[in-house]
């Protein structure tokens, strides 16, 4: 059993960490204009509404039902909702005041300030790595599952999510890049978001067949996909909007769920049928 589980994590880490390339495609380029990045702002709340509606909310309704994976996803979707109307948002200077500001600061001084805006990107990144992680946790468990039917499943399935993971390290890495200028915390935060696969192998191999009952386990994903929708709507969207229009911003999602339908497609198929993520 034990070299199953270092087998399976082999293989969890090949496919987990395939976010660095897409973090390493982002920090070897240079920093993109405000429109590509809601362009590509855009993109990933796509990526994000089609890992909620398509993968982890679809997954809940047919384990549990109708009625009850409903119950889980709005669960977590409101559950999200309050934590935001609870914590008072942070107080930011505002664009008018960084603008004066940067005018009469050195230049060390301006690139060291942060705007409104800035912080939004960067929350906007933060929430695309925590919804990516928890995505990447259930992928592990997989990972686990397929390389116990055997070696060339697993393999299989961990190239099928490295190509699959490389668009959401770029997701993530973008708007942490933009708002701190930092390539190495773009790079880390990338690499750190797929960090939850080896760890879903790990949980299953240890603790999933004991200790969690599998309909809960499914409820808390179907609610993690309620709170990956609501925040992807509350603050991924609003920033595509204002910074690649509306018209580009929503082909950008389209674009993005496009790409993460096929993506979670090609996963669906390199599974044996006894195997569900």
């Amino acid at each position: 059993m034990d070299s199953q589980v270092l087998v399976a994590v082999a293989l969890s880490l090949v496919g987990g960490f395939s976010t660095s390339i897409g973090g390493l495609l982002v920090v070897l380029n240079h920093a993109p204009d405000l429109k590509m990045l809601g362009i590509l702002q855009g993109f990933a709340a796509g990526l994000m509404l089609s890992i909620s509606f398509f993968d982890l909310a679809h997954n809940a309704l047919n384990t549990l039902g109708f009625f009850k994976g409903n119950i889980w996803f709005f669960v977590g979707a409101l559950f999200f909702a309050s934590v935001i109307n609870i914590i008072p948002e942070p107080s930011f200077v505002s664009r008018s005041e960084k603008t004066d500001a940067d005018g009469a600061a050195s230049g060390d001084g301006s690139t060291k300030e942060i705007s409104e805006h800035q912080h939004q990107i960067l929350f906007s990144g933060i929430i695309t790595a925590v919804g990516i992680s928890l995505h990447n946790f259930p992928e592990g468990m997989a990972v686990f599952l397929g390389s116990i039917k055997g070696l060339r499943v697993g393999i299989n399935l961990a190239l099928a999510i490295a190509l699959h993971n490389i668009p959401e390290g770029v997701a993530v890495a973008l708007p942490v890049y933009f708002a701190t200028q930092s390539k190495w915390q773009a790079f880390k935060l990338a690499t750190i978001s797929g960090f939850a696969e080896p760890l879903g192998v790990i949980f299953v191999a240890y603790l999933f067949p004991r200790s969690l009952n599998p309909e809960i386990l499914e409820g808390l994903l179907g609610s993690v996909g309620g709170v990956m929708a609501f925040l992807t709507l509350h603050e991924m969207l609003p920033l595509a909007f204002e910074y690649a229009g509306h018209k580009q911003a929503v082909q950008a999602v389209f674009v993005g769920m496009a790409f993460m339908s096929a993506s979670l497609y090609f996963l669906e198929i390199s599974l044996p049928e006894e195997i569900n993520m």
